[in-house]
């Protein structure tokens, strides 16, 4: 008799008919995520602003019975709603959710110059995540395993430029809002999170604003991994991370995938 478990093989398909919601899908990382829940036998619901980059994607997977495009402001209640209903619509379950949408670009005017309004706007991936997140609760808590969700923050959450203040607010408040909701939906639904650095999405546009990255030996070299990130770095961990057989155990977490660029001493 022993006590020890026997060798179990890999599932080579971790997220074998799963279905996964990813906002801002169409491009980028979100993109590149979507791509690895098919390839990791998952099935994918993504939301995008852009209808041309979502239209796109399902002509180029060419897997009509395995994914799902809905064009959604994840800023706007009934958007998120409607998306999370076409999605249980056409796969009948939600086992995953990735929250992906925002704002790029981490620029903003000084802060004496910047419109209220405008703020709010910055802030749309973290009240996306929460809209997100509230509609698709109820199914995420039925999932067979657990449900999982992984927030995509950022870098900026604990390092900044100059005016970037809604962007890194935007980003540390997905980091909090990731252990809070881990502690709230635990152990039915598992919640953590990502923060990207430097990742090079220009060939992961749309169509009409795809071109290939034009990086330097110098962006690579700054990086101890030796290069700057692409998008299906993140879509990795992702996957890791929306599989239960291979994170069952983990939840509240922030995962840092920066090429270990936050853990470099910096001097001028």
């Amino acid at each position: 008799m022993t006590l020890v478990p026997a060798i179990e093989p890999w599932n080579p398909a971790p997220l074998q008919d799963r279905v996964v919601l990813v906002t801002g899908g169409a491009q980028g990382i979100g993109r590149g995520i979507a791509q690895a829940v098919l390839g990791a036998g998952g099935r994918v619901a993504i939301a995008d602003l852009d209808a041309d980059a979502g239209r796109a994607c399902l002509r180029d997977w060419a897997l009509p019975q395995r994914s799902l495009f809905r064009r959604t402001d994840v800023a706007g209640e009934r958007s998120v709603a409607a998306f999370v209903g076409a999605a249980l619509e056409r796969f009948g379950r939600i086992d995953g959710l990735v929250n992906n949408a925002g704002i790029a670009d981490p620029h903003v005017p000084p802060l004496d110059a910047l419109a209220f309004a405008e703020w709010n706007r910055r802030l749309s991936s973290l009240h996306g995540a929460f809209l997100c997140a509230k509609h698709a609760l109820p199914a995420l808590r039925r999932a067979k395993g657990g449900g999982a969700i992984v927030n995509i923050a950022s870098t900026r959450a604990h390092q900044s430029e100059p005016h970037g203040e809604a962007y890194a607010a935007a980003k540390g408040g997905l980091v909090a809002f990731t252990h809070a909701l881990a502690l709230s939906e635990g152990p039915a639904v598992r919640v953590n999170c990502i923060s990207p650095g430097w990742i090079a999405t220009e060939a992961w546009r749309g169509p009409a604003r795809r071109r290939a990255p034009k990086l330097s030996r110098r962006d690579h070299a700054q990086h101890p991994a030796g290069r700057v990130g692409m998008p299906e770095d993140i879509a990795a961990l992702a996957v890791y991370l929306l599989a239960p057989a291979l994170s069952g155990f983990v939840t509240g977490q922030e995962f840092v995938a920066d090429g270990g660029m936050t853990r470099k001493m910096q001097y001028a």
